[in-house]
């Protein structure tokens, strides 16, 4: 056999021969294992992924029976970064009507809880005429974005200049206080969408400040879900590694810094959250058969340790899809199908 085309996590072209690609396949692997401290993948399933970029065509997809659902963050956000110059319903139709979408989001362009606040009876509206015009479960969804809580955008101290400056009692304190404010305003808005109809609340981006970022999806969740027993909430992650950037916080006894996905879900499942969505970063210096092998090993193990659906991020940047506004559709199907195939998994 000849060269095998493939790309590297930007997304640039690249060939490599057989035993090049089992070599990446067999060391993507082995790093998610040494890290999340979980089973590598065997040699049949490094088989059907060597399968997989192997096939000549430029799309691949699963066996017929094997599909699953579909959902969407912040698409009618991302539908105008691609030209498509429509207003949120409209892009809401269009992923309906023309792409088949199973669900949807309407979300914000300030994809917070925070600066969604004072808007949310401006939402409000706009989301029951979407309600009207479409018949897809949707979302409304948005992160919590708790570095918008600190100093110059926020009331609080920023961490990120205490930690330098050793000032880490300070710096422990400020984050405890941004998760008391991030809760307030995602239970907050979260029950205005929820009670003009959303079909579920999505939190997206889970993690991103770390630790007290997690902390607060979790007891938000927490709180919705007390309120509102049978609403669907999904927690996607931010990253597959749980920063702690507080280092000490808990929920329910379980320290959450340095969690992975297979551990992150069953916290997640605690708060009451009905999907979870785990994130495995891609890496762009290292080739897609490296990433996508490391992406399923950790994968495969949040979903045997999971009691709720999963829908893995499969989007620029995670999943082992190149970081790219426009990722090309041979690594994404490529990805996507390996991903459907060799995990226990409800969607993507």
């Amino acid at each position: 056999m000849g060269k095998i085309f493939t790309r590297f996590g930007d997304g640039t072209p690249t060939e490599m021969d057989e035993r090049e690609l089992m070599e990446d396949l067999q060391a993507g692997t082995a790093d998610a294992a040494d890290r999340g401290g979980i089973p590598p993948l065997g040699d049949d399933d490094l088989k059907f992924l060597a399968g997989v970029f192997s096939a000549p065509q430029s799309f691949v997809s699963v066996e017929a029976g094997r599909e699953v659902v579909l959902t969407y963050d912040a698409g009618t956000l991302k539908i105008r970064r691609v030209g498509v110059n429509v207003d949120r319903i409209q892009a809401l139709q269009i992923y309906e009507k023309i792409m088949g979408a199973d669900t949807m989001e309407l979300c914000h362009v300030d994809y917070s809880y925070k600066p969604l606040k004072p808007i949310v009876t401006m939402e409000q509206p706009i989301l029951e005429q979407a309600l009207l015009s479409t018949h897809i479960p949707l979302f409304y969804g948005a992160m919590p974005n708790l570095g918008l809580y600190s100093q110059p955008d926020g009331p609080h101290p920023n961490p990120a200049e205490l930690l330098p400056s050793g000032k880490i009692r300070e710096a422990r304190e400020s984050l405890e206080k941004t998760v008391e404010d991030a809760v307030q305003d995602i239970v907050y808005a979260g029950s205005a969408m929820i009670e003009s109809g959303a079909d579920g609340i999505n939190l997206d981006s889970v993690g991103a400040a770390g630790d007290a970022d997690f902390l607060a999806a979790l007891l938000a969740t927490e709180k919705l879900k007390q309120k509102y027993p049978d609403i669907c909430i999904e927690i996607g992650m931010a990253g597959e590694f749980v920063l702690g950037m507080h280092g000490a916080l808990e929920y329910r006894g379980i320290r959450l810094a340095g969690l992975y996905p297979h551990d992150q879900v069953k916290v997640a499942e605690m708060a009451g959250s009905t999907i979870f969505g785990p994130v495995v970063n891609t890496n762009t210096t290292e080739s897609t058969p490296w990433n996508l092998a490391r992406a399923v090993t950790y994968i495969r193990a949040c979903g045997e340790a999971s009691n709720i659906p999963i829908h893995p991020n499969m989007g620029m940047g995670v999943g082992a899809v190149p970081v790219n506004d426009h990722p090309p559709i041979d690594t994404v199907s490529r990805a996507s199908a390996a991903m459907t195939t060799l995990c226990r998994l409800d969607g993507l």
